[in-house]
């Protein structure tokens, strides 16, 4: 019997589904391009790292053209509490003929004075017949290690609901709906979860490391029969460092990495360069191990809004099946009582 393309291409993502939900063989956070444009999202210990309330959202449709592919969307938002370092000397406002960000500017940058910081992240994860939610409250705090750099350390606590959609597997008489669920609706179970990570932080460079979903939880979707079940979800580990080159007075670029680690699953690396001009645009591009390639653009489109797009390509046999992956994220500076400073300084 002869099965329709479109059938193939439902089964094999629900299949990708089922093998990140019911093992620890792969990842089971999402992927983000423009994690540099938003290091918090993976860190908690960024909560209230600038000198402003930093709000941002974002949504990235992964794998487009394939039916029901990953779409994940979310809003982060953190402030500082207690930080008083704004800035006041002569660098710290746009002398005509003199870029605010360039040499001179990072020469007199000065590490902050110990300060709190909280957020919220809310993310929104969805593949299949799956939906991934999850909201976590943080709190940061900054100390300074020398003149120069600071070091925080955070986390973050909240809840984490896995939905299934049962709806959604009903093939038809190709393949029938597993017995366990059939009829069900939406299954799933709000639980507890935490994250937290630790960010050294300079005029020059960053490095961090960020634990997601702490609390290992069992996975299991079964509402009319009793089944055994291996799933679990399980700790994620993440490493990103990244350091500041000034080419001119007015160009900037930064290469990055991040490494993402999850038991019995490879390594996974993130090799990144993004370069700027000045306060007002940047570009730049990636590749990731075992994935593909990415390329990204943004605007600071107004003072106190930034503007952002990157396109992913997969270089798997997942590219036979979509084109590509497409993510936007838009950024607000809230409150800064430092107005001439567009442009966040401690994350790049």
């Amino acid at each position: 019997m002869k099965l329709n393309r479109n059938f193939l291409k439902r089964c094999s993502l629900f299949s990708i589904g089922l093998l990140a939900l019911n093992s620890t063989n792969a990842q089971q956070k999402p992927h983000y391009t423009q994690y540099i444009l938003n290091n918090y999202v993976l860190n908690p210990a960024l909560s209230g790292i600038e000198n402003y309330t930093d709000l941002k959202i974002s949504h990235r449709h992964q794998w487009v053209g394939l039916q029901d592919a990953p779409v994940t969307s979310y809003l982060t938002v953190h402030t500082p509490i207690g930080k008083k370092d704004y800035k006041t000397t002569a660098t710290s406002f746009e002398v005509q003929g003199e870029n605010p960000r360039g040499k001179r500017y990072w020469e007199e940058y000065e590490a902050s004075a110990p300060h709190h910081g909280i957020g919220l992240q809310v993310i929104s994860d969805k593949a299949g017949p799956f939906n991934n939610f999850s909201a976590y409250g943080t709190y940061a705090y900054h100390l300074g290690l020398s003149a120069r750099t600071n070091l925080s350390a955070g986390f973050g606590i909240g809840v984490n609901k896995l939905t299934l959609n049962t709806n959604k597997l009903n093939f038809g008489v190709d393949a029938p709906v597993d017995p366990a669920v059939r009829g069900s609706g939406e299954l799933g179970k709000t639980r507890f979860d935490m994250n937290a990570g630790v960010w050294l932080y300079s005029a020059d460079y960053f490095a961090g490391v960020s634990v997601n979903q702490i609390v290992p939880q069992r996975v299991e979707f079964a509402q009319n029969v009793i089944r055994r079940t291996t799933g679990r979800k399980v700790p994620h580990i993440f490493a990103t460092a990244g350091y500041r080159f000034l080419l001119t007075e007015d160009i900037n670029m930064i290469p990055s990495v991040m490494l993402k680690y999850v038991s019995s699953v490879p390594l996974q690396a993130d090799l990144n360069v993004k370069f700027q001009y000045r306060e007002l645009f940047w570009a730049g591009a990636s590749y990731r191990s075992l994935y593909g390639f990415a390329a990204m653009a943004g605007v600071q489109a107004l003072k106190t809004v930034m503007i952002s797009y990157s396109y992913d390509y997969s270089t798997t046999r997942l590219n036979t099946v979509s084109n590509g992956t497409h993510e936007v994220i838009v950024g607000f500076i809230l409150g800064n009582k430092y107005n001439q400073e567009t442009c966040p300084k401690n994350v790049w």
